[in-house]
């Protein structure tokens, strides 16, 4: 499943810090996070991830993003491992241990990065959870045609149930090796780094993962991208190569279960009260005291709000609870040949009924806008635009593997694992495998 590939790395003495020119995952980068990075460091990731192109200049976005890195690769900001690894990452919170020694680790997550084989969908082997958009596909792969190389690894879990060669490897590096990175983000994580070059372990890890499934956690834009570079590149003549594989971090749900939270939406321009007034033609709507002041109250009252699909909606200081939607309406907005469960979900709720039926609305970026997990956040959004946020519950762990098993898809943006990966750790180049 998983395969050694030389890393291609920041080189410490070429830059201001590690923790300077790394980044988040491209699709929770907000416009201004977007400027504070490149801000801390000129070689932030963020202009691979998320080039700019000047108006008027030749070329694309794609062809900057290409020349920046072969630039910092020739100019030895960017190096290759020499050897072909695996890589064991760990992320960990910095906490106070109250004794002022200063801040202890808490590991979060552990896991290995590495070359996935691809496989298609209907295998079985890698399993996506949630719909992807044409657009985001589009622009990652233009971006890997254009850079050949993976510039972020996806995130993927798999059982872990049985502890084998891969679980017990992995915390044995980290538990005597020194990292080759070891870095503390302003969000309060520490990442660190070790590679795997034994070809024993190496061959130990590969059997242990060979008759393994793993679920997409994070990523599905990214994995749907790899299979049609693939399939571009084989319908191109092209052999065996590179673009067999993408690069991923592995983790055990079993040793460290996934945290998922909720993703929000945004409607720029339709106000809280009209927003409200068309959904109370299907839902209960009631008005809550405190209004935005009271988020925290609010989100209380949606948690409790019972089994049935539930919501907030929030804005220029007001926020209701949407609950109880009318049962026929419900089924006649959902599509043929999904299960109960996935009728239920709330996430297919919001799709289909709300988004498309209710508010009218094109699931597109301009009409709906994406928040990941932070639901005030959401609400500064709302306010800023004259819209309203649409603040909702988390899925449950076991919703989304029951889903996927069933080889059925979440509605595309219904879920957000963490703790995401850091961007910039690690990149693979075609040329180093």
């Amino acid at each position: 499943m998983l395969a050694p590939f030389r890393g291609v790395r920041y080189a410490r003495d070429r830059v201001s810090g590690l923790a300077e020119v790394t980044s988040p995952p491209y699709d929770v980068i907000a416009h201004d996070i977007e400027d504070q990075l490149i801000q801390a460091d000129p070689h932030n990731v963020v202009r691979l991830i998320l080039p700019r192109h000047a108006p008027g200049d030749p070329g694309s976005v794609y062809d900057d993003a290409a020349r920046t890195l072969r630039q910092w690769q020739d100019e030895q900001i960017l190096r290759a491992d020499l050897e072909p690894s695996l890589y064991v990452y760990e992320q960990a919170a910095l906490r106070r241990d109250g004794t002022g020694a200063g801040p202890v680790p808490e590991v979060l997550q552990r896991g290995l990065i590495g070359a996935l084989r691809l496989s298609p969908p209907e295998a079985g082997v890698i399993r996506p959870h949630e719909d992807v958009a044409p657009g985001p596909v589009a622009g990652r792969l233009q971006l890997m045609e254009a850079t050949e190389a993976n510039l972020e690894p996806i995130f993927l879990v798999y059982d872990g149930s049985e502890r084998g060669a891969a679980s017990r490897l992995t915390d044995e590096v980290a538990s005597w090796q020194p990292p080759l990175v070891d870095t503390a983000t302003g969000d309060g994580i520490r990442h660190r780094l070790w590679a795997i070059t034994d070809p024993a372990e190496l061959a130990a890890i590969a059997a242990d993962l060979a008759p393994r499934t793993a679920l997409i956690a994070d990523g599905h834009h990214r994995y749907a991208a790899y299979l049609e570079l693939q399939a571009h590149r084989r319908s191109a003549g092209a052999g065996v190569g590179p673009w067999d594989y993408g690069m991923a971090l592995l983790v055990g749900a079993a040793s460290y279960p996934p945290d998922i939270g909720a993703i929000h939406r945004v409607l720029p321009g339709l106000a809280p009260r009209a927003a409200g007034d068309l959904a109370g033609r299907t839902f209960t709507v009631c008005r809550l005291p405190g209004g935005t002041r009271a988020l925290p109250d609010a989100l209380d009252e949606l948690a409790d709000s019972g089994k049935g699909p539930a919501f907030l909606l929030a804005g220029t200081g007001l926020i209701s609870l949407l609950t109880d939607p009318d049962p026929a309406q419900l089924e006649a907005a959902m599509p043929p040949g999904h299960s109960a469960r996935w009728r239920s979900l709330a996430a297919s709720v919001l799709q289909e009924l709300l988004i498309a039926r209710v508010w009218r609305l094109s699931d597109t970026s301009d009409d709906v806008r994406i928040v990941h997990n932070d639901p005030a956040e959401a609400v500064r959004e709302a306010d800023r635009t004259g819209g309203t946020a649409v603040i909702c519950p988390s899925m449950s762990t076991w919703d989304v593997y029951d889903i996927a098993a069933c080889g059925e898809r979440v509605p595309r943006k219904s879920t957000s694992f963490g703790p995401k990966p850091r961007t910039g750790l690690v990149i693979r180049t075609f040329a180093q495998g």
